[in-house]
């Protein structure tokens, strides 16, 4: 298992609440994209044509390579192809779900990791950060304050869907954290790119580039929050375990929510102060437990040098 200095923890959960911030914009804008009549895949698709062409133009201003070690190809793929289907499965069961139930369904995916990493991590099982975990989902339950009316077992499934490739994605991708972001963002791009097209051609949703005119603002900002959003949490999965970091995205929602209270004007009720107040606490929770957990690693690893 690899070791993590206290510092590296530390500077990878800052990393992780930035990303999640950016992709909280991205959420906001994102609605407002779709009610000007651009669908969600559509907007996938473009932002991740544009972050190729990006990630080209650095490695060529850089002189970076895009080489990537034969033994890290299946993970960067499977890193690739779940960041894909998260995107779409999610975006996806909004067309059955409310909103607020996708969300609720969908951020089950820190709990899966923090299950899952003792098995596919090697990580030592930890009921801490369990709790953290359940603390964490029930504070995000109460900030996005679900309607479980109407609901359709289609959308359910595919948020469940959406909520599992997640946690592939976290995995997948500290596999290959020791592979540069550069490469890293060009190949897994390489791969959502063709995915992304083949779902806007079965859905026959697919739209000129004239068609983000519809709405520049909020497509600018939902590009935008996607691409920093993405780097931050590559650079975030370099740096820090899956489970710490999956909890620290739990803040994703909490943003939105406050985003679209000071920008839109939406109302925050009382339930959703205080599910703010549990998802925060259970960050600084888990700062508190990764940064006793990381001092202790040289401790541990002393006697035996």
């Amino acid at each position: 298992m690899q070791e993590r200095s206290a510092s590296s923890v530390q500077q990878g959960l800052a990393l992780a609440l930035a990303s999640a911030a950016a992709f909280g914009t991205n959420i906001v804008s994102a609605q407002l994209a779709s009610q000007a009549g651009l669908s969600g895949p559509l907007i996938v698709f473009y932002r991740v044509f544009l972050m190729l062409a990006l990630v080209v133009g650095a490695a060529l201003l850089w002189r970076a390579s895009l080489a990537v070690p034969r033994h890290r190809w299946p993970a960067l793929a499977l890193f690739g192809l779940s960041t894909a289907l998260t995107a779409c499965a999610y975006l996806s069961s909004v067309a059955f779900l409310p909103i607020t139930v996708a969300a609720v369904v969908f951020y089950t995916f820190p709990i899966l990791i923090v299950l899952a990493e003792p098995l596919v991590a090697t990580a030592r099982f930890s009921l801490d950060r369990v709790v953290i975990a359940l603390v964490a989902f029930l504070g995000v339950a109460m900030v996005v304050g679900p309607d479980w009316h109407g609901l359709d077992p289609r959308g359910l499934a595919l948020a469940l869907a959406a909520s599992v490739f997640a946690a592939v994605q976290f995995f997948s991708a500290a596999r290959c954290g020791d592979t540069g972001t550069v490469p890293k963002l060009f190949w897994s791009h390489l791969v959502i790119l063709p995915v992304t097209l083949a779902i806007l051609a079965l859905t026959k949703l697919f739209q000129s580039p004239s068609a983000l005119m519809l709405a520049p603002v909020a497509v600018a900002i939902t590009i935008g929050g996607y691409l920093m959003g993405f780097l931050l949490q590559v650079m975030a999965l370099a740096r820090v375990a899956p489970g710490p970091a999956a909890l620290a995205f739990c803040a994703e929602p909490v943003f939105a929510v406050a985003i679209a209270a000071v920008f839109l004007g939406e109302r925050v009720g009382s339930l959703q102060y205080a599910g703010g107040a549990l998802v925060v606490a259970a960050i600084i929770a888990n700062v508190i437990l990764e940064q006793k957990r990381a001092r202790r690693l040289p401790a541990v690893a002393a006697p035996g040098t």
